[in-house]
């Protein structure tokens, strides 16, 4: 049996439907308020983080995905816009306000002269070096309030949702 543990503002939610619509089952609000609850909590505390850098949300994600490529930290902008879920108007666009900021360049792709490839500068790696090792600090002390068990068995079920969210079947 699970530890009791104190009400939340989905749990007056619930209770709300379930005496303004006793016949409606609203019990999935619970797993889904809580994780866009989470979600909007998540992002606050990973933004101050990546603001102490002066980088926002997705210029973390853009450094981030370069950086992890491994070097020469440079990858085609159609595998980076796919990678971060973004239309090539939208990477278009951030690419130049990275560039201007000297944190990455387009280069030729020498293996097609119809299009470029884009690349960390020194700049953009120091700074992503250091920002990363700060954003992965801060998730650490997110998550230092799970015992370590639960954490697994956290990440275990959610991997699980994400893995029929991503279904085809499910879309």
């Amino acid at each position: 049996m699970a530890a009791p543990r104190p009400p939340d503002a989905v749990d007056a939610i619930l209770a709300q439907w379930q005496r303004e619509r006793p016949d409606l089952d609203a019990s999935p609000m619970g797993p889904i308020g809580r994780i866009k609850r989470c979600s909007v909590l998540l992002e606050r505390r990973l933004d101050e983080t990546f603001a102490q850098f002066n980088l926002s949300r997705w210029e973390f994600d853009m450094l981030a995905t370069l950086r992890r490529s491994g070097a020469p930290y440079c990858l085609a902008p159609t595998t980076l816009f796919s990678t971060l879920m973004v239309t090539s108007g939208t990477m278009t666009h951030r690419m130049a306000k990275l560039e201007a900021q000297g944190w990455i360049e387009r280069l030729p792709n020498p293996a097609d002269a119809r299009s470029s490839l884009v690349q960390l500068t020194p700049q953009g790696l120091a700074l992503i070096d250091r920002a990363v090792e700060a954003h992965v600090a801060n998730e650490h002390r997110i998550l230092a309030a799970l015992k370590a068990a639960d954490l697994a068995a956290l990440d275990h079920r959610l991997a699980l949702l994400l893995a029929a969210l991503e279904s085809p079947e499910e879309q």
